[in-house]
């Protein structure tokens, strides 16, 4: 693979931390220096960059991908704007008006255009999802299932990365009237005093191990300070792990981190780190191996999770190292989704049928400790629809489908079925079995 020691002159190995070096649309032309990107390439990273966030950095592109096997190499699709995740229509609209060289806000004017057609809340995220208190939208917060809530604090609204599936990608683009986040923790408290059923609280993005520890910690604390029998569980979703581990072992920040981390774990609350791995090669650096090992050590669990998409990891074999290697370094495989109903799924998109034949596959080549991982799973807006099978009964083929999550708790653990249909990629593709008019979730 090849290696650019101009971004990244440090080593890991001699103990120091390597400097993190950001790029975008701003200044991508920069890795054309090493990388000899054609101009074709480029100019297609910009047309679709006008759309979708584009963010990478010195670790990706010095660690992670394979400039050996570009553009085909699936971490480079995972971080690098492509051409197919525009629609051919969008693609051409945005490229000549690139071409016209028109003005920034007319850009931004026709890039919104394409982004509203995107459906860029999926799942009722805006309609069902953001509770109130006192008859205040709380629009900080997502509250969909009993159990769990989500908070998006202010501060952690950017990720070291982007990743090019991303379904939150319009956090990162600038249509606020799109965007979820809560600079206070006291509106949180109160409704989770409000709400007893809350078990669980998400922090979520973005990403919030973006920010420093000192931040971190000004939305952590007040939770393990306030009156919260209910709360168990503080989740924090992230993916520092993949690309930038170095997060964890920065000398400066690092051990703060780790202290934080056991406050939490001492305070009796249990702390899951939702790691977003995407890939096998996410997990091959020594960096991210030790970053593992040093969360590990603070009590906390990693769980680990990511969309099956396809140019990327729709492969079972792809899928079965990684869930091998996630649990040799003491992670637990969590979910398998299905890529979301929103920006490029037409792109990463793979149809239900073959997701669960490449699952299965995975599942069958991995011990029971890696069995705890749950696919492919939908997050819809009933719920996360998991599909289970695909089969013949009662004289029809149908797809077996359960809900392990839902709005409405009373049908968690019911299976369902839809007529066998090889080309549906979301739920809302499906029609029910044996005749019925609607499934069970829309009665």
């Amino acid at each position: 693979m090849k290696n650019a020691e101009h971004f990244m002159q440090a080593s890991h190995h001699s103990g120091t931390i390597p400097k993190y070096k950001s790029y975008s649309l701003h200044n991508y032309r920069q890795i054309q220096q090493i990388y000899k990107l054609s101009e074709e390439q480029l100019f297609e990273i910009e047309v679709v960059g006008r759309v979708f966030p584009f963010k990478t950095n010195s670790y990706v592109i010095n660690k992670l991908i394979n400039w050996d096997d570009v553009p085909n190499d699936p971490m480079f699709v995972l971080t690098f704007p492509q051409k197919g995740m525009l629609l051919p229509h969008h693609y051409e609209k945005m490229a000549n008006a690139i071409k016209q060289n028109l003005a920034r806000e007319e850009l931004d004017g026709i890039a919104n255009g394409i982004r509203h057609q995107l459906n860029p809340h999926p799942a009722g995220q805006m309609e069902y999802n953001v509770p109130e208190l006192y008859g205040e939208k709380l629009t900080g917060i997502q509250h969909k299932y009993s159990q769990t809530l989500l908070f998006f604090p202010s501060q952690g609204q950017t990720c070291h990365a982007y990743c090019s599936f991303c379904f939150r990608w319009p956090q990162f683009v600038g249509m606020d009237e799109y965007k979820f986040a809560m600079r206070e923790t006291d509106q949180l408290i109160e409704y989770l005093q409000l709400h007893p059923e809350v078990t669980d609280v998400l922090f979520t993005g973005g990403d919030p191990m973006i920010m420093k520890s000192r931040l971190l910690a000004q939305y952590i604390e007040p939770l393990l300070e306030a009156n919260l029998p209910n709360l168990q569980t503080i989740r924090i979703g992230t993916k520092s792990l993949s690309f930038w581990p170095y997060k964890y072992l920065d000398e400066h920040d690092g051990p703060k981190i780790s202290s934080l981390f056991k406050k939490i774990v001492r305070s009796g609350k249990h702390l899951a780190i939702m790691a977003h791995f995407s890939h096998p090669r996410e997990l091959s650096t020594r960096a991210v191996r030790e970053a593992i090992r040093r969360i590990r050590e603070t009590g906390a669990e990693i769980r680990t999770q990511s969309p099956l998409l396809r140019n990327i990891n729709n492969d079972s074999n792809v899928w079965a190292d990684m869930w091998r290697q996630q649990v040799k370094l003491g992670c637990v495989p969590y979910y398998m989704f299905v890529v979301r109903d929103t920006g490029a799924q037409h792109y990463f998109g793979v149809p239900l049928v073959e997701a669960y034949q490449i699952f299965q596959k995975a599942y069958q080549q991995v011990s029971g400790l890696a069995r705890t991982v749950r696919g492919p799973s939908m997050s819809a807006t009933p719920g996360k629809v998991q599909v289970i099978g695909v089969d013949e009964v009662a004289g029809e083929k149908v797809i077996m489908l359960n809900m392990l999550q839902a709005r409405k708790p009373n049908l968690v653990g019911r299976p369902f079925f839809a007529r066998y249909d090889k080309e549906a990629i979301w739920v809302d593709d499906l029609v029910p079995a044996f005749g019925e008019d609607k499934f069970k979730f829309e009665r």
